[in-house]
């Protein structure tokens, strides 16, 4: 999160926008107005940047809000459904599983969600469906 992030979240608030910041979860997001939907991006273990997750961001969630995982194999998926479970503040609707785009197929990441009856959306990156050769969209 920039520095500025929240004051200018603060002035489209106040300007009647609907506002939506996605974050990497690292800090915490009480600093960003509650009229935000915060979008929390829980690191998992193949990242390497899970040690950087702030878990209690997981108690400063608005009903609004939404938490993404995204998913590179099975031991991810393990700790997200793991960690998912304890996400109680918002619906289990706004609980994104991602797989991370080449290194597990969508079919796969749905597969195990469908056999565990997880009350998860699978979410895909369609601007890397829509240009896979194109880095940085």
């Amino acid at each position: 999160m920039q520095e500025e992030t929240p004051a200018l979240a603060d002035a489209l608030v106040a300007r009647g926008f609907d506002v939506l910041v996605e974050t990497n979860g690292s800090l915490d997001i009480s600093a960003v107005n509650d009229a935000c939907i915060k979008i929390v991006d829980i690191k998992c273990p193949s990242s390497g940047e899970n040690d950087k997750n702030d878990m209690k961001n997981i108690g400063r969630l608005g009903h609004l809000d939404q938490v993404k995982f995204v998913i590179a194999d099975r031991a991810d998926y393990v700790f997200a459904k793991k960690t998912s479970c304890s996400i109680t503040a918002i619906p289990k609707s706004q609980v994104l599983f991602s797989p991370v785009y080449g290194l597990l197929a969508p079919a796969t990441l749905a597969e195990w969600i469908l056999k565990d009856a997880l009350d998860v959306r699978l979410h895909l990156q369609q601007h890397k469906t829509i240009w896979p050769d194109e880095r940085g969209r």
